[in-house]
């Protein structure tokens, strides 16, 4: 591959330089989808899943102490509802959601379907879709979404260290 990856347009064949002889697992491996605007392309060499929106959610003890202490690094409160024990808050760069009451550990969080203000994006990658490529790859799975549903749906998996990251969709399926 001489350090890059190649590309090539979808055109119902294999790339020509993967082995027709793979078992159709090793091949999705090898090469997968990569979804843009106009077209479908493989891509080898590389992962690429269009997650959504990240940020950091945190399980907090005193919702009022911590909003307080992330004021003073420079968020601000932009969603939530301190009543129901749960803020969203952001500054330049970040995004930080305080839990209190909500979650056993603190937890990566991804939004597909939204951007950063929570605005619905026109193209993204489901998390029905998401989930049949994790595992399709042999991830586990602590949670997951419902394949059947098209509305709002969200799965969850540990990384290695058991650390939690919730895939939380708030959109419908994008229509394609």
């Amino acid at each position: 591959m001489h350090g890059r990856a190649r590309s090539w347009v979808v055109l119902g064949s294999t790339p020509p330089d993967v082995p027709h002889s793979l078992p159709p697992l090793e091949l999705f491996k090898l090469t997968h989808y990569r979804r843009s605007r106009t077209r479908s392309t493989f891509t080898i060499g590389e992962m690429s899943m269009r997650l959504g929106n990240f940020s950091v959610s945190l399980a907090v003890k005193d919702l009022p102490r911590s909003r307080a202490f992330y004021e003073k690094l420079g968020f601000r409160a932009v969603f939530g509802d301190a009543a129901s024990n749960w803020l969203i808050l952001q500054n330049e760069t970040c995004t930080v959601g305080l839990f209190q009451g909500m979650l056993e550990k603190n937890t990566l969080t991804f939004n597909p379907g939204w951007d950063r203000s929570g605005n619905t994006l026109p193209d993204f990658d489901d998390v029905r879709d998401i989930q049949k490529s994790l595992k399709g790859l042999g991830v586990p799975l602590a949670m997951q979404a419902d394949e059947s549903s098209t509305g709002p749906a969200s799965l969850i998996l540990l990384d290695p260290d058991g650390n939690p990251i919730l895939i939380d969709q708030h959109a419908p399926r994008p229509g394609k």
